[in-house]
């Protein structure tokens, strides 16, 4: 049996719809494998009620099937589906580490990203890999037509999650068709600063090149209190906010100094409102680790 811990991860970070992504130091899902003739899934932890079992409406299920690697497959979920934080693409890339590994596939972790966003495609309907590649590699990436790029960095940030849902489906069914250039020309200009930012493990850079005028007020639109949370944060010390993925999660970077104070006053102001939530203070991190081989 092998055991990978795969990490949450926020996707978008603003202004890189569909680009970027960063994985997450916690929560995380922890996936065991184990050879079986066929490919059979049990899954517990968070949400675990909403995620179906059958390997052809599973994500990890369309992972083993790409790497022809039929196994028992344990997720124990710690990023709760539907959380804009990656949950899916979790799973995904813990399977994809875990059966190409146990069936000695030999992919690279780079190679594995395409073939993990297959599981994707199950949630959005398209095979998306701003997610399921920091997961995979960790630290900040940026995917295009050409591949994967990824730097290193270990900024701090809190992920605030409210005992809300929002669609996959949905938030991407609110993406606007067209853009104005203004708008256009102000994102790329804040990409731009958000990936030097990484590079140079900057907070207020990343923060300042986090805001978008385009997808993001969109996406906000469909979480309760989104305002109330961001304008807390910003003014508890937060260099920049914006929309986790697809939501209702909601992504602060901060100074390490005002991360305590930061998690507080997200959380006051969706409590402020009737919603409860929970708020992970943690950094860029890692990728997926393999921690336990028993065979």
């Amino acid at each position: 049996m092998l055991t990978v811990r795969a990490p949450a991860t926020s996707a978008n970070l603003g202004s890189g719809f569909d680009v970027f992504g960063v994985a997450l130091g916690a929560p995380a899902d922890v996936i065991r494998v184990e050879r079986a003739p066929e490919t059979s899934i049990s899954v517990t932890g968070a949400g675990s009620q909403y995620i179906p079992e059958d390997p052809k409406k599973n994500t990890v299920g369309a992972v083993a099937e790409a790497l022809e690697a039929p196994a028992h497959i344990r997720i124990d979920k710690g990023v709760r589906p539907s959380s804009g934080l990656g949950s899916s693409a979790a799973s995904a890339a813990g399977a994809a580490v875990a059966l190409n590994e146990l069936y000695d596939r030999g992919y690279t972790r780079e190679e594995l990203v395409p073939i993990a966003a297959e599981g994707e495609a199950l949630v959005s309907g398209e095979a998306h890999a701003d997610n399921v590649a920091p997961s995979l590699l960790g630290g900040f990436t940026i995917v295009t037509d050409h591949g994967v790029n990824r730097v290193d960095a270990s900024i701090p940030v809190v992920a605030c999650l409210p005992e809300t849902t929002v669609s996959t489906r949905d938030a991407r069914g609110v993406v606007p068709d067209r853009a104005h250039m203004n708008d256009v020309v102000d994102t790329v200009g804040n990409a731009a600063t958000l990936s030097l930012g990484m590079a140079k493990n900057d907070p207020e850079l990343v923060g300042n090149g986090m805001n978008d005028g385009i997808v993001t007020p969109e996406r906000a639109a469909l979480i309760r209190g989104y305002d109330r949370v961001r304008d807390a944060a910003l003014e508890a010390g937060a260099t920049g906010v914006t929309v986790s993925g697809a939501g209702p999660g909601i992504l602060s970077v901060c100074h390490a100094r005002d991360q305590r104070a930061v998690a507080s006053t997200m959380l006051g102001a969706f409590d402020s409102i009737g919603i409860e939530s929970r708020a992970y203070q943690t950094s860029v991190g890692g990728g997926a680790t393999l921690f336990t081989e028993d065979r």
